[in-house]
């Protein structure tokens, strides 16, 4: 992280709240997973898995994404956070509204509570989105990862419109097709639009950073940006209007030459590299990237559809939306928290220091030790649930669950060793 431009880096109480609540976030994950056990083999608009994804959508990765993206904001746009006070305000209102908007779900109160906690959420999405937009405003650098970083947030805002409307129609009745129909909208945008797209545009820059590679094609990225952004234009389009399903394989092609493009991008990376052993950052990372394979298979069964029985089509609904948040989404934070979070610590506690006397690396600010173990035993909590959802396996799902448990109270154990570290001056001779 050394190489990362830290002149403009926003103070780490902006950047640490974000990581606690969101390590706090997959603590009550793993128990709320726990608790629904048999309900993760329901349809996937069971109120207990709709609960589920929104905490682990907006409680864990979001909160995540969005400390390292404030911290990572004079590296996309080369200029500083907007407002720092604003990214305050955003988290509390952020925290509360999902902590409310989760319950909501948990208990079903689609027709009492919803409106309000969605409400709640959309105010400080946006406020995020604001902050952000306006930090790219002030830039001076356009290029392709910064374009991606920008419409992930753009696609941010069109995820949570629709949420917002599928909220308030749960009262007042108002749209033309069936809920399922408009959370399969929701769903897709923020998965591909917004997350997608974010991660390609942020690791575009860090994965050749922190393996340290050169002459890299970045027409690549281009071409992936331009195919992922068409097919869900398309894709959407035709949802809301169209509605000729025959042709949607037509735009889950689009997105998967993109995607393809991207992963070609980060294979050239990796091959190139001059950085040969992977660390614990990158080890997850490098996983998450593979991983991508197997929503892209599951994304095609829900497409075509023909000839699977609904149940089957259920479970792989489940599996697909599971395999993007844990196998890809949740792999990647994993890796990259070790990465950012101790920058964040090191710049905060020692930078004034640098020249003056001996400081520890960043990497010594955490247990590399804890961080191997919950790796592995994340690898075993993602076979289990896969094959748990996929063969309708409740002792399967019971024993990932708790691996899960024991993957979120290591992880917390490393945060809060780094979130509470004490400055430590090493003497010359040691």
């Amino acid at each position: 992280m050394s190489n990362l431009n830290s002149n403009n880096a926003p103070k780490a109480s902006v950047v640490k709240p974000h990581f606690i609540f969101g390590s706090l976030a997959l603590f009550m994950l793993s128990i709320m997973i726990i608790i629904a056990d048999s309900n993760l083999l329901d349809s996937y608009f069971d109120n207990k898995i709709i609960a589920i994804t929104h905490m682990a959508v907006l409680g864990w990765a979001v909160m995540i994404v969005f400390g390292a993206l404030y911290q990572l904001v004079p590296v996309v746009f080369e200029t500083s956070l907007y407002s720092e006070r604003l990214a305050k305000f955003t988290f509390w209102l952020s925290g509360f509204s999902v902590l409310f908007l989760t319950y909501t779900f948990w208990i079903g109160a689609y027709t009492s509570l919803l409106i309000y906690a969605s409400l709640l959420m959309f105010i400080s999405l946006l406020l995020f989105i604001i902050n952000i937009f306006l930090s790219y405003k002030n830039s001076k650098l356009k290029n392709i990862s910064s374009r991606f970083v920008i419409t992930a947030v753009f696609w941010l805002a069109i995820t949570e419109l629709i949420g917002t409307l599928i909220a308030f129609n749960f009262k007042y009745n108002f749209l033309s097709e069936i809920h399922l129909h408009y959370l399969k909208i929701h769903a897709t945008i923020g998965l591909i639009g917004w997350f997608l797209l974010l991660i390609i545009g942020v690791s575009s820059i860090l994965i050749p950073m922190f393996l340290v590679s050169h002459e890299l094609n970045n027409k690549k990225l281009i071409y992936a940006y331009y195919f992922i952004n068409s097919g869900l234009v398309a894709l959407s389009i035709n949802w809301f209007f169209i509605h000729q399903n025959s042709i949607n394989i037509l735009f889950w092609l689009s997105i998967v030459i993109g995607v393809l493009f991207f992963t070609s991008f980060v294979y050239d990376s990796y091959k190139k590299r001059m950085r040969k052993k992977l660390d614990i950052g990158m080890k997850p990372t490098m996983l998450a990237i593979i991983s991508i394979i197997l929503p892209i298979v599951l994304s095609l069964a829900i497409t075509i559809g023909f000839g699977i029985e609904q149940t089957l089509i259920y479970r792989i609904t489940t599996l697909y939306g599971f395999s993007i948040i844990f196998g890809f989404i949740t792999t990647l934070i994993l890796g990259q928290t070790y990465k950012t979070l101790p920058f964040v610590i090191w710049l905060d506690k020692y930078s004034n220091l640098v020249g003056k006397t001996k400081t520890p690396m960043p990497r010594e600010l955490y247990s590399e030790k804890i961080a191997n173990i919950h790796y592995y035993i994340y690898l075993f909590f993602i076979l289990s649930m896969i094959l748990g959802i996929l063969f309708s396996e409740i002792w399967l799902i019971k024993i990932g669950s708790y691996l899960l448990l024991v993957v979120a109270i290591l992880y917390n154990i490393n945060v809060f060793k780094m979130i509470f570290h004490k400055v430590k001056i090493i003497e010359k001779n040691e």
